[in-house]
């Protein structure tokens, strides 16, 4: 093989440093990526300037480019913290969280690439030692995990205000208590259980014995309007339409006029 003339050495070394310069100067942010640009000779990290976007971009080979994820993001959690009367209480906790996109610089430059180790966690298990030091391990049986769940986010959000960093939201999976406290409290609900069935029954027998005495007093009340109505004349009047009634039936009979104690016909015989 000849070796290249003098005249061309000069242009393959050109063509290589310009190889190695583009290579060193561009950068790929892949979706839900942002990029912190730092300047070595202009000033370090820069935090005025919106963060690099998704996609390709040129930068000076001296410069240098930290890529972030901006989605949200998320983490499991176990903690074990103390309740009110000093008792550990175990809780599974998932954390959604990701950085503030628009002063990703100040949070590279002041808190860094761990931001997560740095501030949310901790941050997260201070607000449930908080939280949960406020409840005797009952209450926490019975509370409502969601508003243990917002409590926690509270407090989460107020320690990590201006820390270029937000919690989107906290979720208890689980809580778990001492077994022999879990065991406790659950003969309790178990008890104040039967003991609301039993106050129903006795409610519901109430009420129907009041529905009772109330039907009954009506019928009471009903008879003694009927008696009330029930006069010598009115009385005697229905005797006389039952006796035309049974006079004008088939059946053989003997009919005596006026023989009863109160003037009224007698009905004798007949065949049914």
């Amino acid at each position: 093989m000849e070796k290249l003339p003098k005249s061309i050495i000069p242009i393959v070394i050109a063509i290589i440093i310009v190889i190695i310069f583009i290579s060193n100067s561009t950068v790929n942010i892949n979706s839900g990526e942002a990029g912190v640009l730092f300047k070595r000779f202009g000033g370090g990290v820069v935090t005025d300037e919106p963060a690099l976007g998704e996609g390709f971009h040129l930068v000076a080979p001296w410069n240098d480019v930290f890529v972030y994820e901006v989605r949200q993001q998320s983490i499991d959690e176990k903690m074990v913290v103390l309740s009110s009367n000093g008792l550990d209480i175990k809780l599974d906790v998932t954390i959604w969280y990701e950085p503030d996109y628009d002063r990703l610089g100040l949070l590279h430059k002041e808190r860094g690439e761990d931001y997560l180790r740095r501030l949310i966690l901790p941050a997260v298990r201070s607000a449930t030692r908080t939280v949960v030091g406020r409840y005797k391990p009952e209450e926490l049986y019975a509370q409502k995990r969601e508003s243990i769940q917002e409590e926690m986010y509270v407090e989460s959000e107020q320690m990590l205000k201006d820390q270029f960093v937000q919690v989107n939201r906290i979720l208890v999976r689980d809580v778990s208590l001492p077994p022999t406290i879990k065991q406790a409290i659950e003969r309790k609900l178990k008890q104040e259980q039967e003991s609301l069935e039993y106050q129903y029954r006795l409610e519901k027998a109430e009420k129907e014995k009041e529905r009772q005495r109330i039907e009954a007093e009506g019928k009471a009340r009903a008879n003694e309007i009927l008696s009330a109505s029930l006069t010598d004349k009115i009385l005697r009047e229905k005797g006389i339409q039952a006796t035309i009634e049974l006079s004008t039936s088939t059946n053989s009979k003997v009919i005596v006029i006026g023989s009863g104690d109160d003037g009224m016909p007698l009905i004798l015989g007949g065949n049914n």
